[in-house]
């Protein structure tokens, strides 16, 4: 071998092992930005039958992950939940290592103590029995001979059971299945299909804040202690949390406001004992001394589009999330409060049962008078008045002569008629129900029951993104300023509103949400030029092929689900809506990482992420027992707003006297009164757009007859 060969193969040779060197030191770098940087987690298994969807001032489980997320930060851990379908099942998961802690209103019991730990115990709630309201009442333990008690196997619910049953012998106790969830529970015990069930105080008191339909029964047991349960090997993990539970007093005061809030819950509060702990002397301190003390801030808001409201399972809402913001800033929980009109929304804040209001507030002198202070303004509005598409000849406030206005007599829409008559003496005023809101006014302008009505011109274009029927005609006055409100006095708690404002006001966190609530257009028709050439051509998109391969698995219509895909995002696969939807079938993010989806704007995966997501909610649909013949369109309409508000105008049939298993002109019309507050403030899920799903349902329907139409002249 030559010298100059012997060269090579040295360089070679040190080349590679200055590569391997840079290979190690760049794999030591990474694992070391991996073990370092990364935050560990902590994974939280909740039961979805328990869980609660529009928390009104904190349903049990809600509070515990407030507080497990609360225990997360001071850890530094990043925080996340995994949803199990079957109680059972916390158990298993928990013991296997596939979660960290159990966050389900767990009862200790002797043997559940034999498989897990469980921390300090932050609340104790006795066991009652629940029935339909219009179930034979129990006036005594004897009177259970003969009745029957339905039970989910692993609960606690069950040893009580058990346990009367020695006692009465001739109690029968039947098990259901643990897939059930405490919503479908409470239909069956509505309905009398199911007599008995037994369930903690806590629990109940949270159901009967919106449900009538149900009531509380005989005591059950004696005090039960409620904590969470953690792997019998994470000692660490137990002491960290008991010290958690140790340091916050609050953890037994915000799981009170379950039982005291008058707009949470209702019946007898005395069964639950709260945990003694630290007081707070709340003589010299200021509210936001208070706040910061109890770590927890109370805003008072209103169930509507624009502040607070569910849509596909996730909480929504311009001011929720100035409400979040805020909390997270200040290390502070929120409580989210829903007034049940827009004269609590103020008088919760003189009778101290909220901190901040929200809910695009005008300072008015008359507002002032009554105690209520403001901040500086963190939003500006036009009045404009409102009137029904078509109408044309008033540009000016003189055409408005001999026409009627209908708003609120407690808004500031009032003051600026009352101005409006000064100058235009034959408008008529008319006030309307002080729980309506500026939406379901516009609603009522828009089907011909109310001539006009004045409205920001905020929510004016928010109506403009899901309307045509309706116009503006001009604005009244200058725009005007909104503001937070508060208790008058409590300077440093307005302090730190005033900071937080200016901080954000017109920044990128305000600006972000503001668009995507209030600037958000609507796709048009229009972007797809070349649809009805493909639809004369038997092509119904250009992702026929793919919904056929999967809805053929699945067992659908490939029709139906191209007029759905049409309907959701007009056939792009980039779409995305204001709640965070994305792709063919707008499908949120969280449900797509359920489902193991990873890019939503891949045709094929949005494709596929959205039917499966359509037999996911189908199977829900045959749990409640919907005929085949239905089950297609009560399907798409929990698709589009969630079951949860399809059971809410389930009930709501069923209690108006229409058919609650037929949705065109039964169920549908339910659905649209649960955007009427009297009726939301009823529902389990609040509020509810519901002409959205039922328009929904109808677009699909007749697009889906059009293609089967198409189909069949091919």
């Amino acid at each position: 071998m030559s010298q100059g060969q012997n060269k090579r193969n040295t360089l070679f040779l040190l080349s590679k092992i200055v590569c391997s060197v840079l290979m190690l030191i760049a794999s030591f770098f990474l694992l070391k930005h991996y073990f370092f940087n990364q935050k560990p987690t902590l994974t939280v298994l909740t039961w979805v039958g328990g869980e609660t969807y529009l928390p009104r001032a904190g349903h049990p489980q809600d509070l515990e992950l407030q507080y497990l997320q609360q225990f997360s930060v001071q850890q530094n851990l990043q925080f996340k939940q995994i949803k199990v379908t079957k109680f059972d099942q916390l158990f298993s998961k928990l013991i296997a290592g596939e979660g960290d802690v159990i966050a389900a209103n767990l009862t200790i019991t002797t043997a559940r103590k034999k498989r897990v730990n469980f921390s300090d115990a932050f609340i104790q709630s006795n066991e009652y029995f629940i029935m339909g309201k219009h179930s034979p009442p129990l006036k005594k333990g004897s009177a259970l001979n003969g009745r029957e008690v339905v039970i989910q196997k692993g609960k606690s619910y069950q040893t009580t059971a058990l346990g009367l049953q020695k006692i009465y012998p001739k109690m029968r106790i039947r098990y259901i299945d643990n897939s059930i969830s405490t919503e479908l529970l409470y239909d069956r015990l509505a309905s009398g299909e199911y007599d008995l069930a037994i369930q903690d105080a806590n629990l109940i008191a949270s159901a009967l804040a919106y449900r009538d339909d149900i009531k509380k029964s005989i005591q059950a047991s004696g005090k039960r202690d409620i904590a969470w349960a953690v792997n019998i090997e994470n000692e660490y993990l137990l002491t960290q949390l008991n010290a958690f539970i140790d340091s916050q007093q609050l953890v037994s005061e915000l799981l009170k406001t379950t039982h005291s809030s008058s707009n949470s819950t209702t019946g007898n509060t005395s069964s639950t004992k709260v945990v003694p702990s630290s007081t707070i002397k709340k003589s010299n301190l200021t509210q936001w001394q208070t706040i910061q003390a109890k770590g927890r801030v109370r805003f008072v808001l209103r169930n509507n589009l624009s502040s607070y409201y569910i849509w596909r399972g996730e909480l929504l809402g311009f001011h929720y999330e100035l409400a979040k913001r805020f909390a997270k800033e200040n290390k502070l929980r929120y409580e989210i409060i829903v007034a049940p009109d827009n004269v609590a929304l103020l008088d919760y804040l003189i009778d101290d049962k909220a901190d901040i209001a929200l809910g695009f507030l005008t300072p008015t002198e008359a507002r002032r008078a009554k105690g209520i202070g403001f901040s500086r303004p963190y939003h500006y509005a036009s009045e404009l008045v409102v009137g029904q598409s078509g109408v044309t000849g008033i540009e000016t406030p003189q055409d408005l002569k001999g026409h009627k206005i209908y708003t609120r007599s407690s808004s500031a829409y009032w003051s600026t008629s009352l101005q409006l008559q000064k100058t235009v003496p034959s408008v008529k005023l008319i006030a309307v129900p002080e729980n309506m809101e500026t939406e379901s006014i516009i609603e009522a302008v828009a089907d011909k029951k109310y001539d006009m009505t004045i409205a920001d011109s905020h929510i004016v274009d928010l109506e403009l993104t899901f309307r045509d029927d309706i116009q503006s005609f001009m604005a009244l006055g200058e725009p005007k300023a909104q503001s937070w409100g508060i208790k008058a006095g409590n300077q440093a708690l307005l302090k730190e509103i005033n900071v937080f404002i200016k901080k954000h006001y017109k920044g990128l966190f305000y600006n972000v949400i503001y668009n995507k609530y209030f600037k958000n257009k609507k796709r048009l028709d229009q972007q797809y030029k070349g649809y009805v050439a493909e639809i004369e051509s038997g092509v119904m998109s250009p992702f026929d092929d793919l919904v056929k391969k999967h809805a053929k698995k699945y067992g659908f219509d490939w029709r139906l689900l191209v007029a759905q895909m049409h309907q959701e995002s007009r056939f792009d696969p980039n779409a995305k809506s204001l709640s965070g939807a994305q792709g063919l079938f707008q499908v949120m993010p969280r449900t797509a990482e359920q489902l193991g989806i990873q890019d939503m704007h891949d045709p094929e995966q949005g494709i596929e992420a959205g039917i499966r997501y359509m037999d996911w909610v189908r199977e829900r649909m045959q749990a409640d027992k919907i005929p085949k013949s239905e089950l297609t369109w009560f399907t798409l309409a929990s698709y589009n707003a969630g079951a949860g508000h399809v059971r809410d105008a389930i009930r709501l049939a069923r209690k108006k006297g229409w058919q609650d298993d037929r949705w065109f002109n039964h169920v549908e019309k339910a659905m649209l009164l649960l955007s009427q507050p009297k009726y939301a403030a009823k529902a389990r899920y609040g509020y509810v757009r519901g002409q959205e799903p039922v328009t929904y349902v109808r677009e699909i329907k007749r697009r889906y007859d059009t293609y089967l139409n198409i189909s069949n002249h091919q």
